[in-house]
């Protein structure tokens, strides 16, 4: 079955409407350039107040401080947009509660194809990473730019990668076009912000049950 991430929560309430859409994981942005921004004081309240079967993920740029931060909001996975076009410096010794926690990065699909192993720009994160989420962002926006990128040029090269690593499709997706995207590159999961909002940080209740209806109908029809 199709892993499903709705991502930039702001408010409980859209959390929960994930949780009841059946989405397996919810997300939050600690990048403070983006509109879908809380703090840590916000997404702990959240995250203490959702069922502990659902995945909550912290969705960070850069290095600095994230650690501390996922600890602190009570997190169980870190997603990583790192500045892939440079060298980043392993992170400093972390605490062992960190061990716990799941370690995905996220890289965009303009980046991943120049990289013949893309496991070496992830040299940032410690541990063994969960999967790659593959977006369409790049360095100045690194997600939630709403728009797409060529699945049909990425399918041979990412169903190949994904035989090492489980890979996640990020990017434009929505209701009317989720199906299309898993059908095409067959990705073990997928994660939307802005195809299923009603503005900026604010879910729309419809298009989320919508989309999460979709990837169950598709994994149906493929199961």
């Amino acid at each position: 079955m199709t892993w499903v991430k709705i991502c930039g929560m702001t408010n409980l309430e859209d959390a929960l409407v994930a949780v009841d859409a059946g989405a397996d994981a919810v997300g939050f942005v600690f990048y403070e350039k983006s509109p879908r921004c809380v703090s840590v004081e916000t997404a702990r309240e959240i995250v203490e107040k959702l069922p502990a079967g659902v995945e909550k993920v912290g969705v960070f740029v850069g290095a600095s401080g994230a650690v501390e931060v996922a600890l602190a909001s009570g997190v169980d996975a870190m997603q990583w947009y790192l500045v892939v076009d440079s060298n980043p410096a392993p992170l400093e010794p972390h605490p062992p509660e960190f061990r716990k926690l799941r370690q995905y990065c996220a890289i965009p699909y303009s980046s991943f194809l120049k990289s013949e192993f893309p496991e070496s720009k992830s040299a940032a994160i410690p541990g063994p990473i969960d999967a790659f989420f593959i977006d369409s962002g790049n360095t100045q926006s690194p997600g939630g730019t709403g728009t797409t990128f060529n699945w049909s040029e990425a399918a041979p090269v990412l169903r190949a990668f994904a035989q090492r690593t489980p890979v996640v499709i990020a990017g434009g997706l929505k209701p009317d076009n989720v199906g299309e995207a898993i059908s095409i590159l067959r990705p073990w999961g997928v994660d939307v912000v802005s195809g299923v909002e009603a503005s900026p940080g604010k879910k729309d209740p419809e298009k989320v049950r919508a989309f999460v209806r979709t990837v169950r109908e598709i994994d149906r029809k493929t199961s």
